[in-house]
């Protein structure tokens, strides 16, 4: 499937590289020919599925002061598989197309939509508003600002990420966009310090400009001693997964089983439910037709993940901001943290500050103290070490694995000069990133979304005589949409509904 494919390591379910710390991703249940940043694997964990409504009923989202609160005016860009135009998401407005950055952003019909499932499902969490079906996400009046970089198994390599997050911060105060938070449910398990990562660089970048950071912890359990990158970098709110135990009240809460511990430097800062919660299904898409059983009726999909916890925590943050927009990231970090609900008997490492309660830091003075001075992050490190041990897509016919200091066009990484640029907000500049032309250069009204950025065809970017690591990816190269002969065939979006699904 896909473009590219991903090869296993290790990883929360995302990979053990681009670890998905999201959409509930199960390593045990994903295929070692495709695993990465966003896995090939669904955690459903079963039982009673949980409503979003009722997840913010838990977190304080409709107590007294927080009830009309709806994230009007706030924009949160999610960087993912795409979104699809389902019931709830598909109304002028909602959702603004940023690049399409993904391998399939060169195949007709694909560019956009979301094949994997992944990002419809948090978008839903987020900010879906469908009322009279009775769907609405924790934020329904919040808008979505969607970079697609996975494909249809979740195959993307980290410096599409780094490009999706440089790409946000540069446009983060578009006329219409008002970017106040990213969404970032995946990781890889780089074991580079955090101020060296580039992937790290990248989201403290966003942080010092004025955008709410919000980034899944990691699905890989009690065991594990490390949160995912970028969760690792201390300055961003890295959330935890809460089980609801299936019932309503929070007494008998505790840490999801598959929740990353961490350690005592760094941990999940606070912990929003993340177990079995009900979203919006992609008909078709990679994760519906694989995992049928994760099926609630016709339009939902049930899912378990910090993934999931982090998308509530997103559109709270939307809340929040709409109620007090002139707090800084640091700020509402401070708030979520010091008004989070305690869960009786957790391991206080694993579980963080506690529980999100929105109503209560709706309620709490603004902290005047409250700017976070960890040492900043330089960004000089390895791309290749921040791809992790399992965060390599390859050419599904050879084997090959993209490997080394360089991006998916075989261009060199250079830190020393992509960092300062990053950091001012300046690494994106009109379509080109890294000094390859990416995507074209402003938006059009050309798709079901209110706003689409413009693509820009790869054809003639050939892999020929581009060696990575002593490995070529001969005579290979983007023509006509097409990888060596491998596209989506027959693939329409009728209905709401993929017909025809096969590949070529």
């Amino acid at each position: 499937m896909a473009n590219r494919t991903w090869t296993r390591l290790t990883g929360i379910g995302v990979a053990a590289v681009l670890v998905a710390a999201g959409p509930g991703t199960a390593p045990a249940q994903a295929s070692p020919a495709r695993a990465g940043l966003l896995s090939s694997g669904w955690l459903d964990t079963g039982g009673v599925g949980v409503t979003v409504s009722a997840v913010r009923k838990a977190a304080g989202g409709k107590a007294k002061n927080t009830a009309a609160l709806t994230g009007a005016g706030i924009g949160v860009a999610l960087i993912d598989s795409g979104i699809a135009p389902v019931a709830g998401l598909s109304q002028a407005g909602k959702v603004i197309n940023g690049p399409d950055l993904s391998f399939e952003s060169q195949t007709p019909g694909l560019q956009q939509i979301d094949t994997y499932g992944h990002g419809t499902h948090l978008a839903g969490i987020i900010a879906a508003d469908d009322p009279a079906n009775g769907f609405e996400g924790v934020a329904p009046g919040s808008h979505l600002i969607s970079l697609k970089v996975a494909a249809a198994d979740g195959a993307v390599d980290v410096s599409q990420i780094i490009a999706g997050i440089d790409w946000v911060v540069a446009h983060r105060n578009d006329p219409g966009l008002n970017i106040k938070v990213l969404n970032l449910s995946f990781g890889t398990d780089s074991v580079q310090a955090a101020q060296v990562d580039p992937l790290s660089q990248a989201v403290e970048s966003a942080w010092r400009n004025g955008i709410v950071v919000v980034v899944s912890a990691g699905n890989d359990g009690a065991t594990a001693t490390r949160l995912t990158m970028p969760a690792v970098n201390p300055y961003v709110i890295a959330v935890g997964a809460a089980d609801a135990n299936g019932t309503a009240t929070r007494g008998d809460d505790t840490v999801a089983t598959f929740s990353s511990r961490g350690n005592a430097d760094r941990h999940a800062d606070l912990l929003a439910t993340g177990r079995s919660l009900v979203s919006l299904r992609v008909p078709g898409s990679y994760i519906d037709t694989e995992y049928p059983g994760a099926r609630v009726g016709d339009r939902y999909l049930r899912g378990s993940g910090t993934s999931q916890a982090a998308a509530v925590v997103s559109g709270s943050v939307a809340l929040l901001l709409q109620h007090r927009p002139g707090l800084t990231p640091d700020q509402v970090k401070k708030l979520l943290t010091q008004t989070a609900d305690p869960v009786t008997g957790a391991d206080e490492i694993a579980a963080g500050a506690g529980q999100l309660d929105i109503a209560e830091a709706a309620t709490l003075t603004p902290p005047a103290t409250a700017t976070q001075r960890w040492p900043a992050a330089t960004g000089l490190g390895s791309l290749e070490a921040s791809r992790g041990t399992s965060g390599h897509v390859v050419d599904a016919a050879t084997g090959i694995a993209l490997t080394g200091e360089r991006d998916i066009f075989g261009t060199p990484w250079k830190p020393a000069v992509w960092a300062p640029q990053s950091r001012t907000g300046r690494a994106w500049n009109g379509g080109t990133w890294n000094g390859t032309v990416w995507t074209g250069k402003s938006f059009t009204g050309t798709s079901w979304a209110s706003l689409t950025w413009e693509g820009a065809v790869w054809t003639g970017r050939s892999w020929a005589g581009r060696s990575w690591a002593g490995t070529d990816w001969a005579g290979r190269s983007w023509a006509g949409g097409t990888w060596t002969g491998r596209s989506w065939a027959s693939g329409t979006w009728a209905g709401r509904s993929w017909a025809g699904r096969s590949w070529a």
